[in-house]
């Protein structure tokens, strides 16, 4: 971390000629890009960027700079360092248009603000795709069959498989094939943002501003517009998605030398969705069930709603049986059942008890209910922050300690199996009606790492189930 600060550091001085005030860490996303907010001298400020995906780093800075020649409303790209692993680019501030969607609800601005934003992508497709360097792509310099079948196939097996439904997988694949044939029938293909959602999307002073291209590709316009109108986090109402789209469809109509059969698309855009709804499930089910990142699994519900959604009502101009099938059963209530969450009712007489504590000092806590003190998990595992002089007088509940265990430690693995088997007995707690459970972490002092696991316990427990918590931390009596 202090390697990637100093790197941050000297990128800035060297491009804006004075070392920065200030150096910030903002939360990661579900990349493996970490960012900083840097403050200049003189108060601007910046976005620097950390990411060892030298290649990934090189297609954002070459597509970056095309977009902006064509006026679009991308970060400006101010340096690169010479190993390629940290940049700078500008600004957009932290309130993105999914932030103002859940602030302010389904009302004219926000709606005023989705407008926009199709506008301005139609202009970023279709305009600043004339200035692309397609060979700069990370992946397929476009996004045909072969790419639709590889999102496909990620639903299957990630997320279509794990259900362990019956379906004829011959018949499958034959339905995939015929759809992502049909599906590249277009006359339109233009770059394609491939992550357009409103979350990459920057709101500041009015206007919006997009971010997260980076795996942008040659491919249909519709592909966008219904990752856009179709985010299950988003939730927009059936008019506002269909008057939203023919917006859309007057505005890329404008910018295209041959008019645009309005009906033919639509139909297109409705596999297009399809398609980026399973794309969706699978990333869902690859980092949830794979790489064991619970949140994942916590957004498949909404996910599996937008699906069931989709399915009663939208045509793709196609037939597809076998899969047709397949969808109906991974939108089934037997199915989004599995994956939601028991919620304790308000009178729920659980209380769930989770303490910090140190192995050399005071020992295991005892359990003062009588039910023989619960679970107990030893954290001397992990890599111990105390032993670094910066964090000896901080503790869990401090960022660069935060920093330092969720990044340079073995800490978010350990927690998820903690998370696993906790979430199983408090499942049954709940159920049975119990009041009391204990939840132990230990560290050798009692102050770095299991306050953290303490506090992100607790924070896990009344995000999924929504019971009572009480913390202690009991060589941290002043936390």
């Amino acid at each position: 971390m202090e390697n990637i600060n100093q790197s941050i550091a000297t990128l800035w001085a060297d491009t804006f000629g004075a070392a920065p005030s200030n150096i910030s860490k903002l939360p990661q996303s579900g990349s493996d890009r970490l960012y900083y907010r840097v403050w200049g001298a003189d108060g601007i400020t910046g976005i620097a960027t950390w990411n060892n995906n030298l290649k990934e780093n090189a297609t954002f800075a070459s597509f970056s700079r095309s977009l902006r020649s064509k006026d679009c409303p991308v970060p400006e790209l101010y340096a690169m360092n010479a190993t390629g692993d940290v940049y700078l680019q500008s600004d957009f501030g932290d309130t993105s248009l999914l932030h103002e969607l859940e602030a302010k609800g389904y009302n004219s601005e926000v709606y005023a603000l989705f407008q926009q934003s199709l506008r301005k992508l139609a202009h970023l497709q279709i305009v600043g795709g004339e200035a692309i360097d397609y060979s700069q792509c990370l992946t397929a310099f476009e996004f045909g069959k072969q790419a639709i079948m590889s999102d496909l196939l990620y639903f299957k097996y990630y997320f279509l498989d794990t259900l362990k439904f019956p379906y004829d997988k011959q018949a499958l694949l034959d339905d995939f094939d015929a759809l992502s044939t049909y599906l590249t029938r277009t006359e339109n293909k233009h770059f394609m943002f491939r992550d357009f959602q409103s979350r990459n999307i920057m709101v500041q002073d009015g206007q919006v501003h997009f971010i997260d291209y980076q795996g942008g590709m040659l491919g249909a316009l519709q592909y966008d517009v219904a990752s856009m109108l179709w985010q299950a986090r988003a939730d927009l109402p059936e008019q506002w998605k269909d008057d939203l789209l023919a917006y859309y469809i007057e505005e890329a109509d404008k910018l295209l030398p041959q008019p645009l059969d309005a009906a033919q698309f639509t139909l297109q855009y409705n596999g297009y969705v399809l398609i980026r709804l399973l794309q969706v499930l699978g990333a869902y089910g690859f980092r949830g069930f794979f790489q064991r990142k619970a949140q994942f699994l916590t957004s498949i519900p909404l996910a599996l709603r937008n699906l069931r959604q989709f399915a009663g009502n939208r045509r793709m101009g196609i037939a597809v049986p076998e899969f047709d099938k397949c969808i109906h059963f991974c939108s089934s209530d037997e199915v989004i059942n599995r994956f939601e969450p028991l919620r304790a009712a308000p009178e729920s007489p659980l209380q769930i008890k989770i303490s910090s504590f140190s192995y050399k000092k005071h020992g295991i806590p005892t359990d003062d209910s009588g039910n023989g003190g619960g679970f107990v998990f030893d954290c001397r595992g992990i890599l111990n922050p105390g032993r670094i002089d910066q964090y000896k007088t901080l503790t869990g509940k401090d960022k660069p300690v935060i920093d330092y265990l969720e990044q340079q430690t073995d800490m978010p693995i350990f927690l998820n199996s903690v998370f696993d088997l906790v979430d199983i007995t408090v499942t049954d707690y709940i159920k049975r009606g119990f009041s009391s459970l204990q939840i132990s972490f230990g560290c050798t002092g009692g102050q770095h790492r299991s306050v953290y696991a303490a506090e992100q316990t607790a924070r896990h427990l009344r995000n999924k189930f929504g019971v009572k918590t009480a913390i202690v931390h009991y060589e941290q009596p002043q936390l």
